[in-house]
């Protein structure tokens, strides 16, 4: 049982890694779109790519407030809920698996 309990704890780091890296691609498409960035540029087009999936249901669901988006905040809150309830779960399931 103890593979098991390994791997769990393994997805539950690769999760956590992917919810960090969404963080900070959320907070450098926030800080670009304030300088009017060039749609065609590749990085953009990435962030674009990355954050949309992420960030177009959220607006889907919240009115517009002017030219403040607040989508990045909800996400923020959204990741932040499935680190600390889906990454601890995994990590305590697979510490009581290895024992």
């Amino acid at each position: 049982m103890f593979v098991l309990g390994n791997f769990l704890i393994s997805v539950a780091k690769l999760v956590e890694l992917a919810i960090t890296i969404l963080y900070w691609l959320i907070i450098v498409r926030a800080l670009i779109s304030w300088v009017n960035p060039d749609p065609f540029n590749p990085i953009v087009q990435f962030l674009y790519r990355t954050t949309d999936p992420i960030l177009a249901p959220i607006r889907k669901f919240l009115p517009p407030l002017g030219p403040i988006d607040i989508s990045p905040i909800i996400a923020f809150f959204v990741l932040y809920f499935l680190k600390m309830f889906l990454v601890s779960t995994l990590v305590d399931l697979g510490m009581k698996l290895r024992f």
